[in-house]
């Protein structure tokens, strides 16, 4: 996590966990955490957050993950002189060509890849730029909505329009079979999203496929309109875990706060894209024009008229001044580009889901709750309970009092807290307190 010279707690919470999960022997994914170093840098490059999922035999999917998290925020912050959707795009194919490389100068990392998903707060809005099957989400006034398309073969199948859309292509085809990654191949095709504004109480979610496979969109928008960040970035991994916990699971939670970080385009300046400049080019005729001067000059001083001569020197030189001040004028501005305002990027969002934290989910998390005390029991788990129960007795008692997002917080904290005492338990061949999904 990168350090700041201010303090944002202002106008921005934000909170990262990755795990291990329940099945895995080392972990894969990556993140990275950058906030804008002062305002200038705010206002130039903005607050960067990146998950990257790796995939790999022999610590192969590890390594290229970090590669990603450690190459692309540093790259993109050395790109000064491009604007951010352009820094990003350069940024993630440099790191992309990197993890190629190291991938093919060593046997052991032959083929290795990572998702990347990186999400943007730029005064202008929310830009997202993504490889893979990582997600970014938006909650705002309880209403889900992910902002990534997954390169997956399940969502590419359901993109051609040729199923029906109440098929479960999810039951025909393999889940974790993704199309685009970085590493594997020397160039990357990279998707770009937004700017979407960015409204005070808007919260973003970027998470790998260890979350997303176990919890459902509905659960992540009723939890995150509950939870604080750090709260919930906890409860999200618990809940997988609870669930079997299969891979590993990383989750970023971000909320927007203060009005310093809505999206006001007026102050920022509308994002922008560099496009060839038409060159304007200066037909050699016109460099005839200082030449003649000086011409004309000499043969007034030749006929001993010094007045004209001075004149027509002068007259040269000040031709010969502007046609070298056009010159460089028209090279001094780079290879041909000039900025143009940017349209918007990109097709999302791609899903969108109402999930208010109501009774109907409230009643889950109970029943939830009550699995996991079941399964504990089942297993002769020695725990402390007395704390769970206080917090399931404050979730029944917020419930009928109709403040649900209060007893879905209490019954979450419970979960959260028998499951911290089972994390710090050494492993006993007869612990399996995983209950099924609720």
């Amino acid at each position: 996590m990168a350090q700041s010279n201010v303090s944002w707690d202002d106008c921005m919470q934000q909170a990262v966990t990755s795990d291990i999960g329940m099945r895995r022997t080392s972990n894969q994914d990556s993140y990275a955490v950058w906030p804008a170093s002062d305002l200038q840098s705010w206002y130039e490059r903005g607050h960067l957050f990146l998950v990257a999922d790796g995939m790999g035999a022999h610590a192969g999917g590890e390594l290229a993950s970090k590669l990603a998290a450690k190459g692309i925020p540093h790259a993109y912050y050395s790109h000064r002189d491009k604007s951010p959707h352009e820094a990003i795009l350069l940024a993630i194919t440099e790191t992309n060509a990197q993890i190629n490389q190291r991938g093919k100068a060593n046997i052991d990392y032959h083929n290795m890849g990572t998702t990347g998903s990186v999400l943007l707060l730029l005064p202008q809005g929310a830009v997202i730029a993504h490889v893979g099957d990582s997600r970014v989400y938006r909650l705002r006034s309880n209403q889900l909505e992910q902002l990534t398309f997954d390169h997956s073969l399940v969502w590419e199948m359901k993109a051609t329009g040729r199923f029906p859309k109440d098929i479960d292509m999810a039951s025909m085809v393999p889940k974790n079979v993704i199309t685009r990654s970085l590493g594997p191949n020397a160039d990357v095709q990279i998707d770009l999203e937004g700017p979407f504004p960015i409204e005070s109480g808007d919260i973003f979610l970027l998470c790998s496929d260890g979350l997303t496979g176990k919890v459902e969109d509905e659960e992540l928008g009723a939890l995150l309109a509950s939870l604080a960040p750090e709260e919930a970035v906890q409860v999200l991994v618990d809940l997988a875990n609870l669930r079997g916990g299969p891979d590993n699971i990383t989750a970023i939670v971000v909320k927007v706060i203060g009005h310093q970080l809505t999206t006001k385009v007026a102050d920022g300046g509308p994002l922008l894209a560099s496009e060839p400049r038409s060159r304007k080019t200066f037909h050699s005729t016109l460099w005839v024009l200082p030449g003649l001067c000086f011409l004309v000059s000499g043969a007034m001083f030749v006929l001993r008229l010094p007045l004209p001569g001075v004149l027509a020197a002068a007259g040269g030189a000040l031709a010969m001044l502007f046609m070298l001040i056009l010159n460089w004028d028209r090279t001094s501005r780079g290879p041909g580009v000039v900025p143009q305002t940017l349209g918007q990027l990109g097709k999302g969002p791609y899903t969108s889901l109402k999930c208010p934290p109501g009774a109907t989910f409230a009643a889950r998390m109970e029943g939830m709750a009550k699995d996991l005390m079941e399964a504990a029991g089942e297993a002769n788990c020695s725990l402390d309970l007395a704390g769970f129960e206080e917090f399931c007795h404050l979730g029944r008692k917020s419930a009928m009092a109709k403040d649900f997002a209060d007893s879905i917080r209490q019954y979450t904290r419970g979960i959260s807290h028998v499951m911290q005492q089972l994390r710090q338990r050494p492993p006993q061949s007869n612990d399996d307190v995983t209950p099924g999904p609720s």
